[in-house]
């Protein structure tokens, strides 16, 4: 190919991968819902989208150092502290069973369906036993199970991952070599690859930890500092053994989350933008490889293999993880309904079904198109009706605000229990033991952590917030808090206004929610609560109350929406106000 057609198809991957992530937002769909028929297009129309043609070579290794990076950022959400005897024993379970099961249903179906031979149809099953970050997590956010659940699917997409990729090295290594060795060599094979994986996780987990807490990087250091570890220690155990980089990275982002001092600075807004944007291309590329002619034959039958895992393989294997647990009858069903492949399993069959192809493996040229068709139906199926499917099992998050109230001044304590008063589930934290006594006074929930640690984020970060509310009396710290602590929950950060007069050093100029009218900041709110003013809830059926201001209105279901410089929410019969009496 020539420069300017390799720099259109590159350029083309970006601006396709972009587009298609914009659109699914827009239309509030999973991404690769859209991802991967807009790259199967592209690959089909134009022969300038090619990463086969455009890369050659170096593009496989590259897949696999990009799925490296993704699965380091999935370590690094992984929380230790959540993983709880009870999370640890199904999800043990899930990646133990899931794997041998799925392994060995999708080979025995792929036998006959696909005509693949032995070799082959092993390979596929060994491929598809991954599920992965990438399309569990945004599956996750639109349907919004229960914490449990949500924290058993993520664990299980996580570590499912590295394991399915050494599985699927193992597999290839023992079809190219025609069979040979038993199940013992395998095995050792196996524990090699682990420990290779696992020593470079260690290694890595260290140099990160030293740079990100004694080096003090800022955003953009240590955004190249983690991308440049990342893909050095996954490349250079890749070398000593196929895909166990895998692991390594996501040891690596499991040792970063939960050190103490390093997490602080790992997981910020720019690094996550990288990763988002490495999703895309990747997901547009891989689909961009898969012709039409190879779906030819292979779309039916595949489909028949995705019934099977969808509607016996996934089932079986959630029920046989749930036995002698606490897990209710609607939430075992719906792990029994969320298994979609995603870019892992791309990535292998991507890597492997053209060296088997060209040893002559029969059926092996299917590989790549029915792991296409089984990645686009579990997808589209999973993302279209898990969220249906959750709210018929009663596994949905409840719609209520959990809001953090983040200070312990009277009038502060006083909103709390009018929010609570308003039915709403009320956290509180203050920095001051006397604070603090008043809210246990006051039978609110106390949230721990230091002060130190509800500014940068980590303290605060509890299970089921939907916001925080930053009402300390210091605006610099509330405007520092808001900046740390966005993206730290699931809804909307907001903090008080500064007076026009303060002189804090970054409340004037930090952006982010502020709330109430103008004229209602921190020290105006003390003043009027001191001089006996107080926060009331009101039911609405008309007018409010002379003399009195909306702060906040608490919706029939739950939903907690506050007054804001910009406007205020409109008063609807059957909603709660929370109002500043005169």
């Amino acid at each position: 190919m020539t420069e300017d057609q390799v720099l259109l198809g590159l350029g083309l991957i970006v601006v396709l991968a972009a587009g298609s992530q914009v659109l699914a937002h827009r239309l509030r769909i999973p991404a690769l819902i859209v991802l991967l028929p807009v790259g199967f297009t592209a690959g089909a129309l134009t022969d300038d989208v090619n990463p086969e043609r455009l890369l050659g070579s170096t593009f496989s290794p590259l897949v696999s150092l990009a799925v490296a990076v993704i699965l380091y950022d999935a370590g690094l959400g992984l929380d230790l502290k959540r993983f709880k005897a009870h999370t640890r024993r199904v999800v043990v379970r899930l990646i133990w069973l899931g794997t041998l099961l799925t392994c060995a249903s999708a080979a025995l179906v792929a036998i006959p369906l696909l005509g693949m031979s032995q070799g082959a149809a092993v390979m596929l099953g060994a491929i598809l036993v991954v599920s992965g970050p990438t399309v569990v997590g945004p599956l996750l956010t639109f349907v919004r199970p229960t914490e449990r659940l949500q924290r058993i699917l993520v664990w299980e997409g996580s570590l499912i991952d590295p394991v399915g990729g050494i599985l699927g090295a193992l597999v290839f290594h023992g079809v190219t070599a025609g069979g040979h060795g038993g199940f013992g060599s395998r095995f050792w094979q196996f524990l090699l690859s682990s420990a290779v994986g696992v020593a470079g996780g260690i290694v890595g987990a260290a140099v990160l930890t030293v740079a990100l807490r004694r080096l003090r990087l800022g955003e953009v250091l240590g955004t190249t500092v983690q991308l440049a570890a990342v893909v050095g220690v996954a490349a250079a155990c890749d070398v000593v053994r196929d895909d166990t980089g895998l692991i390594a990275a996501v040891l690596m982002g499991l040792a970063v989350a939960n050190l103490p001092g390093s997490e602080a600075t790992a997981r910020r807004p720019f690094f996550e933008t990288l990763v988002n944007l490495v999703i895309g291309l990747l997901f547009i590329s891989i689909s961009a490889t898969v012709s039409p002619h190879s779906l030819r034959h292979v779309l039916l039958p595949t489909l028949g293999l995705v019934a099977v895992l969808v509607l016996v393989t996934r089932p079986l294997v959630a029920a046989l993880s749930a036995l002698r647990t606490d897990l209710t009858a609607g939430e075992r069903r719906f792990l029994g309904w969320m298994a979609p492949r995603g870019i892992v399993a791309a990535a292998t069959a991507s890597t492997f079904s053209a060296t088997l192809v060209d040893k002559g493996v029969g059926g092996a040229a299917k590989i790549l198109p029915a792991t296409f068709v089984v990645i686009v139906a579990t997808v589209t199926l999973y993302g279209l009706s898990a969220a249906p499917m959750a709210r018929r099992l009663g596994v949905v998050r409840s719609a209520r605000s959990r809001p953090l109230l983040v200070g312990g001044d009277p009038w502060v304590v006083d909103l709390g229990r009018a929010l609570r008063s308003a039915g709403l589930d009320v956290v509180m934290w203050a920095g001051r033991e006397t604070e603090r006594d008043s809210i246990r006074a006051a039978g609110i929930e106390l949230a721990p952590g230091e002060l130190f640690a509800a500014a940068t984020g980590t303290g605060a970060e509890l299970e089921g917030l939907t916001s925080v509310l930053l009402l300390t009396g210091e605006d610099d710290f509330n405007a520092l808090a808001a900046t740390n602590l966005e993206g730290a929950v699931e809804g909307t950060v907001y903090r008080l206004g500064s007076p026009a007069e303060g002189q804090g050093v970054i409340a004037p100029y930090a952006r982010g929610q502020v709330l109430f009218d103008p004229d209602l900041t921190g020290p105006e709110l003390a003043r009027r609560h001191a001089r006996g003013a107080r926060l009331v809830t009101h039911h609405v059926d008309g007018a409010l109350p002379a003399g009195h201001r909306m702060l906040f209105l608490v919706r029939g279901d739950g939903r907690l929406l506050p007054v804001t410089p910009t406007g205020g929410p409109t008063p609807r019969p059957g909603d709660i106000a929370v109002l500043l009496s005169a």
